[in-house]
């Protein structure tokens, strides 16, 4: 299994980590990647790469699920400022923590406007996206 590292400086912040995750793929003839976020407040998805749209994604999340409101697990750590982030494990939950890519010949099977996003929803922090390929079985030598 394969890492790579992102940093992120917001409390909300997409990145377009898809040359990143390119630059992992090697030997799969025929395959599918699958890239993981193994944190809780933070998740994956495909989408174009448009900073306009991802401020607009950005505003849709916040109202969809405030950063301010009236949560329990803000309330169950109210004395720790870290664990005021309900939102991003609400949002995190209905984004997903991964997406599939299919692989072949090396190269990801994105659409035209297709880039692969991470968002983070709780930072800014270090964070780490694992990536595993699966392959068909016919590697190249």
């Amino acid at each position: 299994m394969k890492e790579i590292k992102v940093t992120t400086k917001e409390k909300l912040q997409i990145l377009d980590i898809t040359e990143e995750i390119e630059e992992t793929i090697s030997g799969v003839n025929e395959g599918v990647v699958v890239a993981y976020v193994p944190h809780t407040t933070a998740a994956i998805t495909i989408q174009e790469h448009d900073t306009e749209l991802w401020e607009d994604l950005l505003n849709a999340y916040q109202k969809l699920v405030p950063i301010k409101g009236n949560y329990k697990h803000n309330a169950k750590y109210s004395g720790m400022p870290s664990e005021q982030n309900a939102h991003s494990h609400i949002l995190s939950s209905m984004i997903k923590p991964f997406i599939l890519i299919p692989v072949v010949n090396d190269q990801l099977q994105l659409g035209t406007w297709q880039k692969i996003l991470f968002i983070e929803l709780d930072g800014g922090r270090h964070r780490t996206v694992k990536l595993l390929t699966i392959s068909k079985g016919d590697e190249k030598p």
